[in-house]
């Protein structure tokens, strides 16, 4: 499974939640690849889901093929954790 934390320019804020994103999994025991990049970039890479901010939401949920979740605060594990759990349960 690969993940994508996305933001603006995908070095700065996409790093931190790819961070949380790599704890939590690891957390519930699900092997992914998680990586960080840019939203121009996002629109293009083959992966199973995107995580971002939510005004970045926006933007990308009707331009990408998969499905794409909003993150309000990256360092919040709990709310990283619900919103990995969304995507789990909407992949069943």
């Amino acid at each position: 499974m690969k993940i994508l934390a996305v933001c603006g320019f995908g070095v700065g804020s996409s790093m931190v939640l790819k961070m949380s994103l790599e704890r939590v999994l690891r957390e519930l025991g699900v092997d992914a690849e998680v990586d960080n990049t840019d939203i121009n970039s996002a629109r293009g890479t083959d992966c199973d889901a995107i995580f971002t901010s939510a005004e970045l939401h926006e933007e990308l949920k009707g331009t990408c093929n998969v499905p794409v979740y909003p993150v309000k605060k990256y360092m919040d594990l709990a709310e990283v954790k619900e919103v990995v759990q969304q995507f789990l349960n909407d992949k069943k």
